[in-house]
């Protein structure tokens, strides 16, 4: 069983709880994210598989998940790069960021973002992801305008400036 940290509004461990209970809970808990940029300045996603209990079938960034209990931002992404896209490779930047989905009001999920430079390939855990791929951030607005099904998670990065303002991977 997955055990999570709950945050406080200040992102402060205040207490443990089952991954199951999170959302219905409504406790506001921690999340990484990993933005793998190729030499062209393009953005891989993931097409998360679709036997994916949550937004099975939806484009969302490369590596994604829950930090565990104890464990540090860091440490959540490298396992989950690992356990989706079979890959270790440096971190270039990180930043981060608070989202508050609009299904749970009052839960916030504290964002540590990531960033890499890689070109390819990539070792997909086909039980969890369906193909990664590499896009323009321009052609990413454009699928998430056209109702591309595309995470909420992922839709926020994009949609709140968090990610065009990498201008150091663009080129």
């Amino acid at each position: 069983m997955e055990i999570i940290d709950v945050v406080n509004d200040k992102n402060e461990v205040i207490g443990q709880v089952p991954r199951d209970d999170l959302y219905s809970g409504g406790h506001s808990h921690r999340i990484v994210h990993v933005l793998i940029f190729n030499d062209r300045g393009e953005m891989a996603l993931q097409l998360r598989s679709k036997h994916i209990q949550f937004c099975p079938h939806h484009w969302v960034t490369v590596a994604s998940g829950h930090v565990q209990s104890g464990e540090t931002p860091e440490a959540a992404a490298r396992r989950e790069m690992m356990e989706e896209i079979g890959l270790d490779i440096p971190f270039e930047s990180s930043f981060e960021a608070v989202y508050g989905p609009p299904q749970y009001p009052g839960l916030k999920k504290f964002f540590t973002v990531f960033t890499a430079r890689y070109n390819g390939p990539f070792k997909i855990d086909p039980e969890t992801v369906e193909r990664v791929e590499f896009f323009r951030l321009e052609e990413i607005n454009k699928m998430i305008n056209q109702g591309e099904m595309m995470h909420p998670e992922l839709i926020f990065l994009i949609k709140e400036n968090k990610i065009s303002n990498l201008a150091e991977f663009k080129h």
